[in-house]
């Protein structure tokens, strides 16, 4: 994938969304600024959880825009990958405990 053209085209659609909605960008804005205000978290650690949450939700869109806000606050490849190992960690415990349930649902079921 051509991540910068991606980004650009997710701009570009952004801004029609905007102009379609704009009350869902706006409210989506304010809830952006809202850790950055809260100052707990340098802008590192806001982007390298970002990514793993990009990745646990599967969203391009966000991979894209916060790998290049991850990269310029700082982060480093080596950064990156410990913050997906954690996103990948947690996958395949959510994939455990949903597991269970499987097992739970099926023990409910009529004989």
């Amino acid at each position: 994938m051509d991540w910068n053209a991606y980004r650009t085209h997710l701009g570009a659609n952004t801004k029609v969304f905007a102009q379609l909605s704009p009350n869902t960008l706006q409210g989506l804005q304010t809830l952006e600024t809202v850790p950055a205000a809260n100052k707990h978290l340098d802008a590192k650690t806001r982007e390298l959880i970002a990514l793993a949450v990009a990745v646990t939700t599967r969203c391009d869109g966000c991979i894209s825009v916060h790998t290049v806000a991850a990269k310029n606050a700082g982060a480093t490849k080596e950064e990156i990958a410990e913050a997906l190992g954690v996103a990948v960690a947690l996958n395949a415990g959510a994939a455990l405990v949903y597991s269970t349930r499987v097992l739970d649902a099926f023990e409910n079921q009529p004989s």
